[in-house]
């Protein structure tokens, strides 16, 4: 049988991170955690560039313009949601999931998703 596997070294690559602002409490620690996977996994610091967003719903336009740039090999998507007592969150999460991957498949740069969506 024949097995096919991604490398997962990361040499002369530009990363890009979109990072949610809102519960940054949260997010900060999947930023922390991304950038030191990225750099144990090869990439140099200077070839990561972070992107803030307002909050989760806004990622998906941001990784669009991002990945229509051409600049980037890759993406990673970082937010958190959180339930609270409305429908707000089915909202939010379900079109910022959406949203991503619509940019991955029609652009074709492989975007990493890393939203949290939580009960608390």
């Amino acid at each position: 049988m024949k097995t096919i596997e991604g490398d997962l070294t990361i040499r002369d690559k530009k990363i890009a991170l979109v990072a949610a602002r809102f519960n940054s409490f949260i997010v900060e620690h999947l930023i922390n955690g991304s950038k030191d996977t990225l750099l144990s996994s090869g990439a140099e610091e200077s070839d990561i560039e972070l992107f803030y967003v307002p909050g989760a719903f806004e990622i998906p336009l941001a990784l669009k313009k991002i990945a229509s740039s051409g600049k980037y090999d890759g993406i990673v998507a970082l937010g958190a949601v959180i339930r609270g007592g409305t429908p707000h969150f089915e909202y939010v999460a379900g079109e910022c999931v959406k949203g991503i991957s619509r940019v991955s498949l029609d652009s074709e740069v492989p975007i990493a998703f890393g939203v949290l969506t939580v009960d608390t």
